[in-house]
C-alpha cells in the first residue's frame, strides 16, 4: 500500500474517532453516568490535529490558564506519540 493511501486512512481515522468522541461526550453531558467532558476533550484534541482553526481556539482559550494550557499541551504530545504526527497532504 503506497504512503499516500496510508495518510488518508490515518486522517480518515482520527477524524472518525475524533467526532465519535465529541457526540459521546455530548450525550454525556445529558447523560449522568458518561463523562461528557472527557470524551469531549478527548474528540476535539484528535479533531485539532487536522483543524487549524480548532488548534488555534483551544490555544487561545487556554493560553490564559497556564496549568490547564499546559496540560493542553502534554495532551497534544501524548496524542502525536500515539497516533501519530498528522502529515500534510
Amino acid at each position: 500500500m503506497n504512503n499516500y493511501i496510508k495518510r488518508k486512512i490515518k486522517k480518515a481515522v482520527v477524524i472518525t474517532v475524533g467526532v465519535l468522541c465529541v457526540l459521546v461526550g455530548l450525550a454525556g453531558f445529558i447523560l449522568p453516568l458518561l463523562p461528557g467532558w472527557f470524551f469531549f476533550a478527548v474528540g476535539a484534541l484528535l479533531l485539532s490535529m487536522y483543524s487549524p482553526k480548532l488548534r488555534s481556539w483551544i490555544h487561545d482559550h487556554t493560553v490564559k490558564y497556564p496549568r490547564l494550557h499546559k496540560f493542553v499541551e502534554r495532551a497534544e504530545e501524548w496524542t502525536v506519540r500515539v497516533v501519530g504526527a498528522p502529515e500534510v497532504d
